[in-house]
C-alpha cells in the first residue's frame, strides 16, 4: 500500500471515530435532557416543586400560553399554587446543538391554577436548556402555545 492511501485509511478512521464520538455524545445529551423533562413532569404529576427548582436556571425566562413572561421565582410560584390532577407529555423530542439543547413536545393537563380556577390544557411547548459551567443543564427559557382544537 503506497504512503498516501495509508494516509487516507488513517484520516477515514479518525473521521469515523470522530463522528462515532460525538454522536455518543450527543445521545448521552439527548437521554440527559429527556430525563429533566421527565423530572419536571414529575414535579407536576406528584405537585412537588421541589424537583423543578434545580431545573430552571437563574435567569430563567417562561412565555406561557395566556403570552405572560415570568421569571424563574415567579414560575415557582405559580407551580406552588397548581395542582394537576392529570399531566402527559406526547412526541417529546430533544436536539442538541453543542451546549444548548432544545426539547419540544405536547403538554396535556388537568388541574387547578394557583387562583383556583380550573385548567384544561393541551399545548406545544419549547425548553431551551443550557450545559451550565459547573457541568449541571438547566432549562433558560420555555415557551407553550394552545392547540385549538
Amino acid at each position: 500500500m503506497n504512503t498516501t492511501s495509508s494516509r487516507c485509511l488513517i484520516a477515514l478512521a479518525l473521521l469515523t471515530s470522530c463522528v462515532w464520538a460525538q454522536e455518543k455524545t450527543t445521545g448521552g445529551t439527548e437521554k440527559a435532557v429527556t430525563a429533566l423533562e421527565h423530572q419536571w413532569l414529575e414535579s407536576q404529576k406528584t405537585n412537588n416543586v421541589d424537583l423543578l427548582v434545580p431545573l430552571l436556571a437563574d435567569k430563567f425566562v417562561n412565555t406561557g400560553s395566556d403570552a405572560k413572561v415570568t421569571t424563574a421565582k415567579e414560575t415557582i410560584a405559580q407551580a406552588k399554587g397548581t395542582k394537576w390532577t392529570s399531566v402527559e407529555y406526547d412526541d417529546l423530542k430533544v436536539t442538541v446543538f453543542g451546549n444548548a439543547a432544545i426539547a419540544t413536545g405536547e403538554f396535556k393537563g388537568k388541574g387547578t391554577d394557583d387562583k383556583g380556577k380550573a385548567l384544561d390544557q393541551d399545548e406545544r411547548f419549547t425548553d431551551t436548556w443550557v450545559k451550565m459551567p459547573s457541568g449541571k443543564w438547566q432549562c433558560v427559557a420555555s415557551e407553550d402555545t394552545t392547540i385549538k382544537m
